[in-house]
């Protein structure tokens, strides 16, 4: 149990795994009551310390600013394809490749891009330099061409103005780009909720350009391999490896 909550698990996330992993061994099952339970009134001294503090927090790094600026310019993004046109498949999570995307700003201007796989919930993060519309679209080309066209189908975003270059991403990679209605980010909920995951290692303040490629893709992982209760306890690894496998 220690392992796990220092890997960032939750206690929900280790019980739920717990019982995926020994079904008929009650014995190696817990409940996430019980976890808390021994963590504030068992635990003791330097360990309780330890482990109290890899449970959640509550702060995370700013958004971008164009989920809080009303200006009718940041919402205008030229041939932008509207979220009601994304297909069905995509909307019921029926095939995986389709992806949610968004941007997460740090400390002096830095950001990263944050993309979520809609049907496993598969994480990728992606070092920006810039929001330049051309840099940005770059950034994301650079990052599809890693994936097999079968995994990569579509990608939804907000009005900010750095998707403005969404339609040479789209010339390079075939991928189609929907956008969300206005202030509206619950059209992206999955992002949404992975972005909350994020804040354990993006606190508020925290100059993201700093982070390399690798140490980006390392904290990526880290989020794949936990198990989530809307997977049944299963990773987003496991499922995004069992779409490649499909398609091998």
């Amino acid at each position: 149990m220690a392992t796990k909550l220092q890997s960032l698990w939750s206690p929900e996330q280790i019980a739920g795994w717990l019982k995926c992993a020994y079904p008929d061994e009650e014995n190696n099952q817990v409940s996430h009551e019980t976890i808390y339970r021994s963590l504030y009134i068992q635990a003791r001294g330097v360990l309780k310390k330890e482990l109290l503090q890899h449970l959640r927090r509550t702060r995370v790094m700013r958004r971008s600013r164009h989920h809080t600026q009303k200006s009718d310019d940041r919402r205008k993004i030229r041939d932008a394809v509207s979220i009601s046109e994304r297909p069905a498949t995509a909307e019921d999570r029926a095939v995986p490749g389709h992806w949610e995307g968004d941007l997460l700003c740090g400390n002096r201007s830095s950001q990263i891009a944050t993309l979520v796989e809609r049907q496993t919930r598969y994480l990728m993060l992606v070092k920006v330099a810039s929001k330049d519309a051309e840099a940005f679209a770059n950034a994301l080309i650079k990052n599809a061409r890693k994936l097999p066209q079968e995994l990569y189908k579509s990608l939804t975003w907000d009005r900010g103005t750095e998707m403005a270059g969404h339609k040479s991403f789209t010339m390079a990679t075939d991928i189609q780009v929907y956008f969300c209605d206005p202030r509206s980010p619950w059209q992206r909920g999955t992002n949404e909720n992975t972005n909350g995951l994020l804040r354990q290692y993006f606190p508020k303040g925290i100059d993201v350009s700093t982070y390399s490629q690798a140490k980006l893709n390392a904290i990526a992982r880290k989020l794949n391999e936990r198990p989530r209760k809307t997977l049944n306890y299963a990773t987003p690894a496991e499922r995004f490896h069992q779409s490649v496998a499909s398609i091998g």
